[in-house]
C-alpha cells in the first residue's frame, strides 16, 4: 500500500511538469525579457534612458491619462448598468440563468468581430466615430465582466442576513443599502478590476471605433514594439503591470475585509 501511494505521489508530480514548463516559457520568461529590455538600449547596454523617454514624453503621458479616463468612465458605466441587472437576475432562478447565459454568449465571439460589427452599425446610421463610440464599444465588450462577478456575489449572500434585517423592521431600500450592498463588495471590486484593467490595456477597439483618432495605452505599447522601440515599450508594459498588481492588491484587501462585514448591518 505504501509503495502504491508513493508511486501515485510521484505520478502526480510528473503531471505537474507540463504546467510548470508552460509557466516558465509563457509567464516567467516574457516577464524577465520585459524587465531586461526596460533597462537596455539598442546596443544592449544598461541604461535608464527608456524610463526618461517615457516619463518626459508628453504624448505618452497624454495617452496614459486618456487611457485612465476611458478606463474610469467605462468602469463606472458598467457598474451603474451591471449592478441592477445582476441584482434582478439573482432574484429569478431559472430565468436568471438563461439571462446570464445571454450576457455571456457575446463573449464567445471574438472581440474584433464584435467591434467591427459595432463600427458597421455606427457608420450605417450615420454616427460620427469618436470618444462616444469608443466608450460605447468598451461598455459593450466589458459589461459581462462586471455582471458575472456581481451576480455571483449577490447570489452567495447568506439569506439569513436579509431575513434578520427585515425582522428588525428594515424596509426594502434599507435592506439593500445596509445589507446587500455591503455584502456584495467583493463582487464590486472583482468587477471593477475585470473591467478597468482590460479597458486601459486593450488595443484595436479604440482605433477601430474612432478611425484612429483615439489612442489608448495598449495601442501605444503595440506601436512601440512594432517600431522596434523595445525599451520604451517594455517600460510601458511595466507601468501596465504596476496597475495590474495594485488592482489585485486592492481587490484582495477588500475580499479579506468583506468576510465579516455582515456582522454590522446598521
Amino acid at each position: 500500500m505504501k509503495a502504491f501511494l508513493k508511486k501515485f505521489h510521484v505520478t502526480k508530480r510528473v503531471f505537474s511538469y507540463p504546467y510548470v514548463l508552460f509557466m516558465l516559457l509563457f509567464v516567467v520568461v516574457p516577464l524577465v525579457m520585459i524587465f531586461a529590455y526596460a533597462f537596455m538600449d539598442n546596443d544592449h547596454n544598461f541604461t535608464f534612458e527608456n524610463f526618461k523617454i517615457f516619463f518626459t514624453s508628453q504624448s505618452s503621458l497624454y495617452v496614459l491619462g486618456n487611457s485612465l479616463f476611458v478606463g474610469v468612465v467605462t468602469t463606472v458605466i458598467c457598474l451603474i448598468l451591471g449592478y441592477p441587472v445582476a441584482y434582478i437576475l439573482s432574484k429569478s432562478k431559472n430565468a436568471g440563468k438563461v439571462m446570464v447565459l445571454l450576457f455571456v454568449l457575446p463573449m464567445w465571439v471574438n472581440f474584433l468581430i464584435r467591434t467591427l460589427a459595432t463600427k458597421a452599425i455606427f457608420l450605417a446610421i450615420g454616427v460620427e466615430l469618436g470618444m462616444g463610440t469608443v466608450l460605447f464599444g468598451m461598455v459593450y465588450n466589458y459589461l459581462p465582466f462586471m455582471i458575472l462577478p456581481l451576480h455571483t456575489a449577490i447570489c452567495s449572500i447568506d439569506k439569513s442576513y436579509i431575513e434578520a434585517a427585515k425582522d428588525l423592521g428594515a424596509d426594502g431600500s434599507t435592506v439593500f443599502l445596509k445589507t446587500i450592498l455591503p455584502l456584495s463588495k467583493s463582487g464590486i471590486m472583482s468587477g471593477i478590476t475585470m473591467v478597468f484593467i482590460p479597458t486601459i490595456s486593450t488595443f484595436a477597439i479604440s482605433q477601430l471605433l474612432s478611425n484612429g483618432k483615439i489612442f489608448l495605452f495598449g495601442d501605444s505599447i503595440e506601436l512601440k514594439f512594432s517600431q522596434d522601440m523595445y525599451g520604451v515599450g517594455a517600460v510601458m508594459s511595466l507601468v501596465m503591470l504596476a496597475f495590474v498588481l495594485i488592482s489585485s492588491f486592492v481587490m484582495n484587501h477588500y475580499n479579506k475585509n468583506n468576510v465579516n462585514v455582515g456582522r454590522s448591518l446598521w
